[in-house]
């Protein structure tokens, strides 16, 4: 448990989370590159009770976002590979190799709320789910939490996914949660802006049990280092398309 969690649950929280946990080992991977305004907010929030390690991979940050995970308790990897997906299997590969039984991905920007795993890890434990979403696009948002470039793109991406494969997504969120045999088989490869939707593809090819659950999502902590910028945005949309036609084209 996180030295940074201050809060007791009560006997309601300890059931849910008991539900949620079912017995599983579960950890947390926590891509972060220059997060050291928010990382500290996220790991107070994440329900310690919950989760059995909290794993931030650190993305070759320029400042102390290494140092903050640290002293908050959390597990701290080093990836100087810079890219979203680069960083996410670097925690990958450490989590598999200790046997944690389901993993939840959550971003460092303290746009996710990560108080609302518990109810992630209930719909895959009880759903008996091989993946679960937290979707934004069915979940409450903050005004200006998502630019309109960012709904755009969710739109078309999740639209292209159920004409081709009839995948039923409604976002490609990176809050997620997923049973550690599913992401075995799946065998993720991205290094960058094609992580999520790669995921949720995959699973799709492979027949995975998948679903979707409403999340809050609010204005993150600093500048999106992909929709905040033109050429961030280029890149991730292109990104994302081209994802799509390679794995059309591809036998299941």
């Amino acid at each position: 448990m996180l030295s940074t969690q201050t809060t007791t649950p009560g006997p309601y929280d300890l059931a849910r989370i008991r539900r949620a946990k079912g017995g599983q080992r579960i950890a947390v991977v926590i891509p972060a590159f220059n997060e050291d305004h928010s990382i500290l907010r996220v790991l107070e929030d994440i329900p310690g009770a919950l989760i059995d390690e909290v794993v931030v991979v650190n993305n070759n940050s320029t400042d102390n976002t290494a140092s903050i995970a640290a002293a908050a308790g959390a597990t701290v990897l080093h990836e100087p590979r810079r890219g979203y997906g680069s960083a996410c299997l670097t925690g990958v590969a450490y989590v598999l190799a200790k046997g944690y039984d389901s993993i939840v991905f959550i971003d460092a920007d303290y746009s996710d709320h990560p108080e609302e795993m518990t109810e992630l890890m209930e719909k895959l434990t009880l759903g008996n789910y091989d993946m679960v979403i937290g979707s934004r696009a069915l979940g409450e948002r903050e005004d200006g939490a998502m630019l309109p470039q960012a709904l755009f793109g969710n739109w078309l991406a999740t639209r292209l996914m159920r004409l081709i494969w009839g995948a039923q997504f409604s976002d490609l969120g990176p809050f997620r949660a997923i049973r550690a045999d599913a992401l075995r088989r799946i065998g993720m490869r991205d290094t960058n802006y094609g992580w999520t939707i790669e995921m949720q593809i995959k699973a799709t090819r492979l027949g995975l049990r998948c679903a979707e659950i409403p999340v809050s999502y609010r204005r993150r902590i600093g500048v999106s280092k992909i929709t905040g910028t033109v050429s961030g945005t280029v890149k991730a949309g292109w990104k994302i398309l081209y994802t799509i036609a390679r794995y059309s084209l591809q036998k299941r």
